[in-house]
């Protein structure tokens, strides 16, 4: 879908920039994107300001562990959602009609459901022994609302290779807005269970709407067999699902590994909820680079497909600039109120150190360097690169954390040598995408 740029008066300074833009992406995607990746961190905050104040902090760094581990069931994706964006991308610019990739794209969606199913039914269980059978289903459906994103990621990379991210992402805003919503109603007396309740039900129906739209359009139809199915998907992208799934569970340690070695190592509470509150922002961070990533992914794919190096390094140096700009202002905010913002955030349940601010913003702009490296690799199909990176990249913070508890480095230490790997992990992809898409771009 394309997108005319405003209409300025003659002689603007603006007007040129703005047409190159629009020559690239879709500003209405653009726009759309950035306020649902936006609302993504939003909620990320929101959940911290509300859950500071209504739960204890030891019943807070639970939720966050109980989160953490809905999160974790990402290890079972095996990078197979960016496999189907490459296949269906591939069989949409070839104009096929084929049932194929359709049908293992819907396999994959029902098999990750399943694995959501399975991981809140194990929550309850493990749970239900060690406190009231109320509690455990508090505790899976929390679970299963962290988890869900497990099943909403293949959605997203199939609507986005099919051009269909309008309507994705308007369903996104809803969901968004509406878990914010329901988290917000905690402060003013919405009982926890019924919070629950009603984000696991807005999941739901965006689900429904989702899957709904792909199959009228043809990017998912019933699989004929569920498990042949899926067999067939394996045999077909066997070695890129090696290599995805290296990269997918590397990636994956390195983002949530502190989450389980901070408890174990300096105790919940305070140190649990300092990680917790510094990934939230850098994490965070990761959801709004998409807002200037995935619209200029469409630009990218057809350069590389074309040969034309100098659209696709374009269209990647525009990528670069809109995601530098919400983290050089969201830097300067952290350097001038960090403080204010944390203890606003956080009240009275834990401070955030002035070093682990600082290291934040360190943080913020290796991801920035890391994202719009990988999002390419990623998206042009040089799984054997980033699999080596992440696997490089988290043996190395394993060493690191290793080094830092030997030490008695502490919270802020262990975050300062978690800065230091992941900036080597940055330098690397930079590499990766010179010897890569950009090189490959160019050959005739």
């Amino acid at each position: 879908m394309s997108s005319q740029a405003p209409a300025l008066p003659r002689g603007s300074a603006l007007r040129q920039p703005l047409r190159l833009l629009a020559s690239l992406l879709s500003l209405r995607y653009f726009l759309l994107r950035a306020s649902t990746a936006g609302a993504a961190v939003a909620f990320g905050l929101v959940q911290t300001f509300v859950f500071a104040r209504v739960l204890g902090a030891h019943e807070f760094s639970l939720y966050i562990l109980i989160g953490t581990f809905g999160v974790s069931l990402w290890l079972f994706d095996l990078g197979a959602a960016k496999i189907l964006y490459v296949r269906q991308r591939e069989r949409r610019l070839a104009g096929r009609s084929d049932s194929e990739v359709p049908a293992q794209s819907a396999a994959v969606v029902i098999l990750y459901a399943l694995i959501v199913l399975a991981g809140a039914l194990a929550c309850f269980a493990a749970t239900a022994a060690r406190t009231s059978p109320g509690a455990a289903a508090d505790y899976a459906l929390f679970f299963a609302f962290a988890a869900l994103n497990l099943v909403w990621f293949p959605l997203r990379n199939v609507s986005n290779a099919v051009d269909a991210y309008i309507r994705f992402e308007t369903l996104e805003a809803v969901r968004r807005i509406g878990h914010i919503g329901f988290m917000l109603a905690l402060l003013v007396g919405l009982p926890f269970e019924a919070f629950l309740i009603a984000a696991n039900a807005l999941w739901a129906a965006v689900f429904v709407t989702c899957i709904a739209g792909l199959a009228r359009s043809g990017a998912l139809r019933p699989p004929r067999g569920f498990i042949a199915t899926l067999a067939a998907f394996w045999r077909g992208n066997r070695a890129e699902i090696l290599r995805s799934g290296n990269y997918a569970v590397a990636e994956l340690a390195i983002y949530n590994f502190p989450y389980f070695v901070v408890p174990a190592a300096f105790g919940l509470g305070a140190p649990t909820i300092v990680l917790d509150t510094v990934f939230k922002v850098f994490r965070g961070t990761t959801l709004v680079y998409a807002a200037g990533l995935d619209p200029l992914v469409p630009r990218q794919t057809r350069a590389m497909a074309g040969r034309d190096a100098r659209s696709l390094k374009r269209a990647t140096l525009t990528a670069l600039l809109l995601c530098a700009v919400p983290t050089l202002a969201l830097c300067a905010v952290l350097m001038l109120a960090g403080d204010r913002l944390f203890a606003l955030l956080l009240g009275h349940a834990a401070t955030v150190p002035p070093a682990a601010t600082k290291l934040l913003v360190v943080l913020l702009i290796a991801n920035l360097v890391q994202n719009v490296a990988s999002n390419l690799l990623l998206h042009t199909g040089f799984f054997r690169e980033i699999a080596r990176i992440a696997t490089i990249l988290a043996i190395t913070m394993a060493a690191m954390t290793v080094v830092a508890i030997l030490v008695g480095a502490g919270i802020v230490g262990f975050i300062g040598g978690y800065t230091a790997v992941y900036i080597g992990g940055a330098a690397l992809y930079v590499v990766a995408l010179w010897r890569g898409p950009f090189r490959r771009a160019a050959e005739l």
